[in-house]
Formats: structure tokens, C-alpha cells, sequence
């Protein structure tokens, strides 16, 4: 059956863009062409190429700190949602996250199939002065990596093809309405005025509240505590992660301006200040500093200055950084392990590093930093307004992306297992599901 529906999907995809010049309407080049500015594409288009680097980058990260025999399993995941969600989001995920608002929760894919009417000659309207291919392009890249980092949680007892069909409905049915309630300008988060600069929300929570659902509905490895293969590669993960964020949190001023320069400062010292607080913290407890803590504690902080990146003062982004390093190695530390098995911690890292990012944006944003605020700064500044619309979503977003989640790993398990035999469990996933090995 499984070889009947990938030839099916082969051949529509085939036969759809081969006539694809009758099915979908021609958008020609106007007379006069629209005059983007060239500084603004040179840089979106290097950072949309930053951006793609870190799903590779999160693959060495998670594959390193998996055991040996569970390596090359967990870097293709990563690996396979840079090919499937790329050409999800050019058929038919874009549109739902980008199209003419329905109700502002989704929108309406018709207008945008196969990357319809996103062409050269025409722009986004929150990105005028870069082509709109381009911004979708650039979108594409949030959309990849969001399901690659779920994988950590479920690691070393996932079936790959199960993971492959639950990342396919995870776009469509969740990231979709996410992305489009928070970045469209019709979307119901976008109009309340809740503040994401580049995926609080829409990428780690939506992440860590999945991977939580995925922990629990998988249940435990059979071997809960492993040595990591390679803590070389988590090191090379985070630095490709660290050098590939500067794309993803400076890009997201959808041009070479101050804010984008601004974007990539807050980037640094909040990804700095994370690891500097983490280190810290396991030697007050009495643990040795290790590399593994230095590159999750970076990787913490560059989740919490996701959402207010494009928001914050440098020295609110050194406190955002510390404060979420202290709160996620608080939660890993007293995180039911026997009970919950999220092998790589995402839940506590992404989920709760999203989390306490999104509150902190209410808290120090500032339209001296950016005049998008307005008049609804933070709570530092004394107006409360933009902290409870921050709490508001926060809430809506969590029980969606869990009950959402675990929902589509129920239907999944019905469709295909989720979940190997203990004995490939036990052989490994990179000879049982893959016939490789290191």
C-alpha cells in the first residue's frame, strides 16, 4: 500500500507541474516593473540561505547527542524536512499561511498553489521592497525547521515514515494557522497586536508543546539514559545554529536596515548571556562545566530572543537571555524523566524558552527600539495592554499546539505505527529503519 501512495504522489506532483502553465494563471511582468530595493534582496536572500543551514545545523546538535547507533536516523529527519516541507509549503502550505485571510485563523491556498502569483514582479504588502518569491522563500525556512526540532523528543524510537506523514499534517494543520494568526496582517494574533518577531510562537512553542504531546503519546525507550555519540557534533550543531539565527531573527526585519542590525546585536548577547548563565548555574549545583550545557544554554537563549529580537534594548536582551537560561535548566533539572521521556529536553529548551521569551517581549519591548510598538510597550514601561495580549496568546497557542498535536500523533498511529518494535528499538534506528550505521 505504502508503494501505491508514494508512485500516486510522484505521478500527481508530475503531471501537476508539468501542465502546470494551464492550471494556474500566468502572472506576467507589468510594464512598468515594480523597483525593489536591491540592498534589501542581496541581504534576504543570504539570510533566507542562513536560515536553511540551521536545520543541517540542529541534525549534527540532536545527532550528537543521541547514541552512536541512533545517529544517522535522527540527522535525517532533519535532513527529510528540508525536502518534504519545501515542497509542502511551494504547493499548497504557503497559501494557507500567507493567503487571503479566512476568518483570520488560515488562509485560503487557491490564489497561491504551486507558488501562484508569487513571482518577481509583485511583493508582499509587510515587504515591499523585496520580491515575493523571495519572502516566501524566506518563510519557507521557518516552516522546515519547526517540525526538525520536534524530533529531539521522540528520538531513537520514532518510525521514520509515521515521522514523515505526522510532519506533513503538522504543516498543513498547525504550523499553517499558526504562522498566518501571527504574521498575517488580517490574522487574529497580528491584529490583538501580539509582538513575534521571528517564530516565539509560531516556531518554539508550536515545537516544544508537540514535542512534549509526542514524549507522552510514544512513551519511554526502552533505555532511557544513553552516552552521546558525539559531543563534537553538538558542538558544530550550535555553532551552524548560532551562525544560521542571525538570518532567522535579522532577516525577519525583511531588509538591510537598523532594525535588522539591531536584530542581530539582541541575537548575540542574549545567545551568549544564555550559555555564560547556564555554565554558571551547573557549577553552583555542584556539576562540572561541560560542553553539552554550554551549547544548550546558547540554544536557550537564542530561542528566547526569537520573539523579541526585533523589539529590545541590548541590555533587556542580556537579561532575557540569563533569565531564560536559569528557567530552562530549572525545568530540565526537575523535568519528570521517569514519567516523560522527551530524550533531547525540547519541551524544556524550545517550548519553554519560546514561552518565557513571548512574556519578556511584553515585558522590555520598546518603540524606541522599533515604532511598530507604539503607544503598547512593555510592562517595564508602564502600560500593561501588550504583556497580557503576550499571556493571552501564549495560553491559546500551548493548548492548541499540545491538544493539536497529540490529536494528529493519535491519527497517525491509526493510519501507520508511530512507534519501532523494541527489537529494531533495540538494534537501532540506522540499521532498522535505514540499513546504515556509523
Amino acid at each position: 500500500m505504502r508503494k501505491i501512495i508514494l508512485s500516486v504522489i510522484l505521478i500527481t506532483i508530475l503531471v501537476l507541474t508539468f501542465i502546470s502553465n494551464f492550471i494556474i494563471a500566468d502572472n506576467p511582468i507589468p510594464a512598468e516593473a515594480v523597483k525593489f530595493d536591491t540592498g534589501d534582496t542581496a541581504w534576504m536572500i543570504v539570510a533566507t540561505a542562513f536560515v536553511l543551514l540551521m536545520t543541517p545545523g540542529l541534525g549534527f546538535f540532536y545527532g550528537g547527542m543521541v547514541g552512536k547507533k541512533n545517529v544517522i536516523s535522527t540527522m535525517l529527519q532533519s535532513f527529510m524536512a528540508m525536502v518534504i516541507v519545501t515542497i509542502l509549503w511551494t504547493v499548497v502550505a504557503f497559501g494557507l499561511a500567507f493567503g487571503p485571510t479566512i476568518g483570520g485563523i488560515i488562509g485560503n491556498p487557491s490564489e497561491n498553489l504551486f507558488f501562484a502569483g508569487v513571482g518577481t514582479n509583485t511583493a508582499w504588502s509587510l515587504a515591499p521592497t523585496i520580491p515575493f518569491i523571495l519572502f516566501a522563500l524566506f518563510q519557507a525556512k521557518f516552516a522546515i525547521i519547526t517540525p526538525a526540532l520536534i524530533t529531539g523528543a521522540f528520538a531513537e524510537r520514532v518510525r521514520f515514515w509515521a515521522y514523515l506523514l505526522f510532519m506533513v499534517l503538522f504543516i498543513l494543520l498547525i504550523y499553517a494557522p499558526l504562522a498566518h494568526m501571527t504574521w498575517h496582517p488580517d490574522g487574529v494574533f497580528f491584529k490583538m497586536g501580539v509582538l513575534d518577531f521571528a517564530g516565539g510562537t509560531v516556531v518554539h512553542m508550536s515545537a516544544g508543546w508537540a514535542a512534549l504531546a509526542g514524549a507522552i503519546f510514544l512513551g519511554k525507550r526502552k533505555v532511557q539514559k544513553v552516552n552521546p555519540a558525539r559531543i563534537t557534533y553538538v558542538l558544530l550543531g550550535t555553532g551552524l545554529l548560532w551562525f544560521g539565527w542571525f538570518g532567522f531573527n535579522a532577516g525577519s526585519a525583511l531588509g538591510a536596515n537598523g532594525l535588522a542590525a539591531q536584530a542581530l546585536g539582541t541575537t548575540t548577547v542574549a545567545a551568549a548571556a544564555a550559555a555564560m548563565a547556564w555554565v554558571f548555574l551547573d557549577k553552583i549545583l555542584g556539576h562540572k562545566l561541560s560542553a553539552l550545557g554550554a551549547c544548550i544554554g546558547a540554544v536557550v537563549g537564542l530561542v528566547a530572543i526569537t520573539p523579541a529580537a526585533g523589539f529590545v534594548s541590548i541590555p533587556h536582551a542580556i537579561f532575557i537571555g540569563l533569565f531564560s537560561a536559569i528557567v530552562s535548566n530549572i525545568v530540565v533539572s526537575k523535568f519528570p524523566k521517569g514519567k516523560i521521556d522527551d530524550a533531547l529536553d525540547v519541551f524544556a529548551c524550545h517550548g519553554v524558552g519560546g514561552m518565557v521569551g513571548m512574556l519578556l517581549t511584553g515585558v522590555f519591548a520598546s518603540k524606541a527600539i522599533n515604532p511598530a510598538v507604539g503607544d503598547n510597550q512593555g510592562l517595564i514601561f508602564g502600560t500593561p495592554t501588550l504583556f497580557i495580549n503576550q499571556l493571552i496568546a501564549l495560553v491559546v497557542v500551548s493548548i492548541f499546539a499540545f491538544v493539536a498535536s497529540y490529536v494528529l500523533f493519535f491519527i497517525v498511529n491509526k493510519i501507520t505505527p508511530l512507534r519501532v518494535t523494541e527489537e529494531k528499538e533495540e538494534l537501532g534506528l540506522d540499521i532498522s529503519q535505514h540499513g546504515e550505521f556509523l
